[in-house]
């Protein structure tokens, strides 16, 4: 990836997009801090695709998607109902 500071990416946007489609996704940097990242549309709808799961793949899914811990049951002791008088 090639890192582009904001005022080459604003002075050559369409040398940075033309880069993004060729080369791969190009990096934007604001005073030498990496803040964003441009990269082709059907590369962005893939990642976003694959990180939101729709919720037919999350019932189907082999995996849980966080530790549930059930306890066992038949291990509390039970209080006898008092009699009726």
């Amino acid at each position: 990836m090639k890192h582009w500071p904001v005022q080459d990416a604003r002075a050559r946007f369409s040398e940075l997009l033309k880069a993004s489609l060729t080369e791969g996704p190009q990096v934007v940097t604001l005073r030498g801090v990496e803040t964003a990242v441009l990269v082709p549309v059907q590369e962005w709808r893939h990642l976003r695709q694959q990180a939101t799961p729709n919720f037919k793949a999350l019932l189907l899914a082999k995996q849980g998607r966080g530790n549930l811990e059930i306890p066992a049951r038949g291990g509390q002791r039970r209080r006898t109902p008092a009699a009726a008088g």
